[in-house]
């Protein structure tokens, strides 16, 4: 069983940055795939970043393209979100999730069931 934590949210500034970890305690295959989601109040979920877990391949929606990164390390068994120039409509939950098989093409990671998700880390841009 994987289980996944996520941390490194908080309050920053319009413009400011932060780097969300998810921590993965078990498992991960390169041939996972890995995803970023987040849920703001009254919303739906939305996908924000994926990757092969080979590190081969990251998609981005086209609302964070340019300002966030997705990586992994594997000695540490952890994936990152790096944001930049947050703005206020980033504001949300955000969760990290991993689906057992490859997506392809990968920009279809954001619709599929993924099997493990972890527990969210709030993030809120605000001045």
């Amino acid at each position: 069983q994987l289980q996944l934590v996520e941390s490194g949210g908080g309050l920053v500034q319009p413009g400011g940055s932060l780097r969300l970890s998810c921590v993965a305690s078990g498992f991960i295959s390169d041939t996972y795939t890995i995803s970023w989601f987040r849920q703001a109040p009254g919303k739906e979920r939305e996908g924000v970043s994926c990757m092969h877990a080979s590190g081969r391949n990251t998609n981005y929606a086209d609302s964070v393209k340019g300002r966030f990164t997705i990586s992994r390390d594997n000695a540490q068994n952890t994936v990152y979100l790096q944001m930049n120039n947050l703005k206020p409509e980033d504001t949300a939950v955000y969760y990290c999730a991993v689906y057992a098989s490859p997506v392809w093409p990968l920009s279809r990671c954001y619709i599929v069931r993924s099997n493990y998700w972890g527990q969210g880390t709030q993030v809120t841009v605000s001045s």
